[in-house]
């Protein structure tokens, strides 16, 4: 508890003066080391009835050295804050591969692998702290859609079904993590389920730690998938009162851009923001390079829209090491002061001013 709160105050203090850096994207890095169905398995799994190749939240149980590179390589990158490998790490998620009770074992690990590499770079580097943020993905299965074209009031679980699955994911790292963050957020309804996830977690342990949420426009219409649009989106979520609030995946930096700058006119938070190398090819690689990002991303950074960069799939150590080396000239936007107005949200946002 003391180390994590000393490091967060470090890091908090850090925010107030430059830009920090978040990592880039775990995926895209596990994928270039070619792994096999055998370095899934592992020993332990080896007679597993299903394939395991593409679980990627399961290599911090049967190839945890695979996941550690990844860490030190964006550390060494310059990022202040890595994410744990645990996207997919609950009940719901992890039964696809029909591992629902390993998930906490999963998420518990991949918190002690990214613990362990920030401590070890806040040892070389005291000047500058490296946080630990407790990767919480939005989950395979949506409470605001339908699954059956046929029956839209279906779905396939209730609130409380993913709201349980969070806590015994948050539970798992709550005392490890130095942050919580609620990423990739296409579905409003999901991401108050972790909300309230993570309250009832923090009732339960007695203790806080802060919130940060990362929302996800899934194209060009300028929308979540549940139909919200950015500015929509976070006043749905401020009661949360998250540390800092903003947007990840499916774009790349100029398409997200616009829904960036939305949300940064209006948040009295910190904004964070991670794009995607570009938008994908027709093989669904990106190819965006480090200097083209960078490019598309210096706006933000001069333009004052942003306290947290960092990258999401294809961006490379070498992505965040160029978005590092601009954002240093560049100094933190100051949140939006508090206003007495009455802001409501369905699918756009709607204000009465006093």
């Amino acid at each position: 508890m003391s180390r994590s709160a000393n490091i967060w105050d470090d890091i908090t203090a850090a925010s107030a003066n430059r830009i920090l850096m978040l990592d880039g994207a775990m995926g895209t890095m596990l994928q270039k080391q070619q792994l096999e169905e055998e370095d899934f398995r592992g020993s332990r799994f080896a007679d597993w009835p299903s394939p395991l190749k593409g679980n990627n939240d399961l290599l911090v149980l049967t190839k945890p050295e695979a996941v550690r590179s990844v860490h030190d390589a964006f550390l060494a990158a310059g990022a202040d804050l890595i994410e744990t490998n645990s996207f997919n790490a609950t009940s719901i998620s992890q039964d696809d591969y029909g591992m629902a009770e390993l998930a906490p074992e999963i998420a518990r690990a991949s918190a002690l692998v990214a613990r362990a590499a920030a401590d070890a770079w806040t040892e070389k580097t005291p000047e500058k702290p490296r946080a630990v943020l407790g990767s919480i993905g939005p989950m395979n299965k949506t409470l605001s859609i339908s699954p059956k074209v046929e029956d839209p009031g279906y779905r396939d679980v209730t609130f409380d079904e993913v709201k349980d699955a969070y806590i015994e994911q948050i539970t798992a790292i709550i005392d490890i993590v130095d942050a919580i963050l609620i990423e990739t957020v296409f579905d409003t309804l999901n991401c108050k389920a972790a909300i309230a996830a993570c309250r009832e977690t923090f009732v339960a342990v007695g203790y806080e730690k802060p919130i940060i949420i990362s929302g996800t426009i899934t194209d060009r219409s300028g929308r979540t998938l549940s139909g919200q649009t950015a500015e929509a989106f976070y006043i749905s979520i401020a009661h949360a009162k998250p540390w800092a609030v903003g947007l990840n995946c499916a774009l790349g930096a100029d398409e997200m851009r616009p829904h960036i700058e939305a949300i940064s006119r209006v948040a009295e938070t910190r904004v964070i923001a991670f794009p995607n190398a570009g938008l994908p090819n027709a093989f669904g690689e990106y190819d965006e390079s480090p200097a083209d990002m960078t490019a598309q991303i210096a706006p933000w950074i001069e333009g004052g829209v942003v306290n947290i960069l960092g990258g999401c799939c294809g961006t490379t150590p070498d992505h965040i090491a160029a978005i590092a080396k601009a954002a240093a000239t560049g100094t933190p936007r100051v949140p939006v002061g508090p206003k007495p107005t009455l802001r409501l949200s369905g699918l756009e946002p709607f204000q009465i001013a006093v």
